[in-house]
Formats: structure tokens, sequence, C-alpha cells
């Protein structure tokens, strides 16, 4: 059986793998597909997010093109002028994507839905009604299900939806405060609790491997010139490098958020990097600023604490003497920031006990 045009509508609120069967079966069996999303102004995953979800899931499928509208009619199934409004806005969805792909219109000829009301909204295109797993059996998923508890649903989601729905906790601090090591501990933390939780993922810190490697090259150049071997206070800085770390530590952040767990730990991000360019460079950079505000949101910031840890020189590291300015400089960037943020002190356990208990609070909200 093989058809001219499927058709597939829903709100995809969120887009989830139960979705993904139709528009797959439909790309299967139509030579082109129309995916009409249509989301309400109330609802709180914009429009434009969950079109672009299905458009990264179907980017290897050129005749599966994604429209949608903005559809705040009432839904009725008893009443015809109801039907009559929606489909017309079905049409105008369909219409969207004609243009988005520069393709001449073709009726639609069948209609892919694990609805009910899948077969009168086929009879009212004159299609032929295609009823998948109405049941759930096979994808026992629904949008609904999945904004009440995403955790419980991870694997009925793409990767793009991960993305959206993982809380991602930063950890941030000065020089030689016990970043690393709580974020580590962190990791080990959530993921001995099994299930979903075993993928929790933690992003390193870019920066310092860039750091390492900037360092090992210059001091490659020295030895052939047979030039003294250079120190790190003796490497050159510029802002051209700081946004390169950005960008690399950015794109690590989203390659884990949407193949981990609904929590995500970074060690450090954008808008460290920020903080240090003020300090290696001297003074902002609006593009890296700019970068760093356009940043997917975080649920919390984590800073570590100073007071009774000692400094310990990795032979990258400024010197004691820089670590409170900047520990300060930390502390003023994320107060005057709108993410909840929280200091973090005392010894290992008591720093892990309380973060735990932080991060517990807020993995239901949302």
């Amino acid at each position: 059986m093989r058809f001219r045009h499927g058709l597939v509508i829903g709100k995809f609120y969120p887009p989830h793998a139960g979705h993904e069967y139709l528009i797959r079966t439909a790309a299967t069996f139509a030579d082109q597909v129309t995916v009409v999303v249509m989301a309400a102004d109330h609802e709180t995953l914009p429009l434009a997010q969950r079109l672009g979800f299905i458009r990264e899931s179907f980017a290897a499928w050129p005749h599966v093109t994604v429209s949608g509208v903005i559809d705040n009619l009432p839904v009725d199934y008893d009443d015809d002028e109801v039907w009559g409004a929606q489909v017309a806005l079905m049409r105008e969805g369909i219409s969207l994507a004609d243009s988005a792909a520069g393709r001449t219109a073709v009726a639609v000829d069948a209609v892919f839905s694990s609805e009910d009301y899948g077969v009168e909204l086929a009879r009212r295109f004159a299609a032929v009604p295609v009823c998948l797993d109405r049941d759930r059996i096979l994808y026992p998923v629904s949008g609904s299900a999945v904004r009440s508890e995403p955790a419980s649903h991870w694997d009925f989601l793409a990767p793009a939806v991960r993305a959206y729905f993982t809380r991602r906790v930063v950890i941030l601090g000065a020089e030689s405060t016990g970043t690393t090591t709580l974020a580590r501990a962190l990791q080990t933390a959530y993921r001995q609790r099994g299930g979903v939780w075993a993928r929790t993922g933690l992003v390193p810190e870019y920066g310092r491997e860039y750091s390492i490697n900037l360092l090992a090259a210059a001091r490659g150049v020295a030895l052939a010139r047979q030039a003294p071997e250079p120190r790190p206070e003796d490497l050159a800085w510029h802002s051209a490098q700081f946004h390169h770390v950005a960008r690399v530590q950015t794109d690590w952040e989203e390659a884990a958020a949407r193949d981990g767990a609904p929590l995500l730990l970074c060690d450090t991000d954008a808008l460290a990097t920020c903080l240090w360019h003020e300090r290696y460079v001297g003074g902002a950079d609006p593009g890296l600023e700019a970068f760093a505000r356009a940043l997917p949101p975080r649920a919390l910031y984590l800073l570590t604490g100073i007071a009774g840890v000692p400094f310990v020189d990795d032979g990258l590291r400024d010197g004691a003497h820089v670590r409170e300015g900047m520990h300060q400089r930390f502390i003023e960037r994320l107060s005057a920031q709108a993410t909840p943020w929280a200091m973090v002190s005392g010894d290992a356990d008591t720093r892990i006990s309380r973060v735990i208990d932080l991060i517990d609070d807020l993995l239901p909200s949302g």
C-alpha cells in the first residue's frame, strides 16, 4: 500500500516516541508527509520548540515537512462547527508546509493517528484512516504523562526533548576550591541510584584542557627554538581563545544533555569563561557576554567556597593571592543573575550532603 500524501496532526506537547512512530510510519507508506503541530498560547512548551524537536528528529527524512499553527479553539468531538474550525486550521498548517517546502499542493489521502478521532478526521479529508497503536501497547506513553514526570518516561523522549527537560546544575569556583572534586562526587552519588540516573553525565572543564594544550604547544615551540621553557604566566591570552573555549564547552554540554539522564552536572560553563576573560584579557567581551546570556536555562549554580580549603598549585594556577578576588567576582556575578545559586562550604561530606539535598528539591519541580 502506498499513499501520495500522509497527514499527522497533534499537539506534540511534548513530542515522544509514540509521535515519532506515527510520523515514521507515515513516512514509510507515503510519498510526502505533512506534520501539523497545533499548540495553544497558554501551554508552557512554545510552538517553535516543538517544531524544532520534530524537525531535528526527522532531518534525514526530506519528504517529511513540519509546520505549526496556534490553536486556541475549543475541542468538542460532537460539535460539527468546532470540527470545521479545527480542520480549517489543519488545512492552514498544510498550506504553510507546502509553501515552506516549495511544493505543489497534493490532496491528503491518508491520515495517520493513534486517537479515536482519527477515523472522523480522515473522513473530513476524504482520506484513508490509518489507525496505529490506539491502546499504547507499542509505545506506552503520552504527552501528559511526560509533562507530569519526565524522568519516568526518559527512554521515550528524543535527544532534543531530553535536552529540554534535563536539569542542568553548574559548579563554579575560583582556582583550587574543589569544583571538580565536588562534580565527580555528585556524579557518582546519582549514578549509584541506578535506573535512568545511572546515566547522569558530567561535562568536564574544556578550558583546563585548552590551557594544558596551549602550554604544551608553547613549550614545544620554545624547545624547537632552544629558548627558555615558558611558564603558565608567560602565555598570551586573547578574546578569540575564550570564544573558542565557550563554544566547545557549550557543545559538550549540549551533546551530554541529549544523551544522559534528567540531571546533567557541568564543571563550569560560559558564564565562568566570561569571568576568566576579565582576569586574563582585562574587561568584558560583549560577544562572549551575549553568548553566555543565550545559554540554555540552568536549574542551579553551585559556587565552591574557599574557607578552610588549602590552595594547591598544579602548575597551571595563578596563585593563592588571586583566589580571593576571583571568589568575590563569582559572588557578584551570580548575585546579579536570575538563576538560583548556593555557596557550598565545609568538608567533602558536608558539601556533597548539602548539594544532594538542594538538587533533590529541584528535580521534581517545573
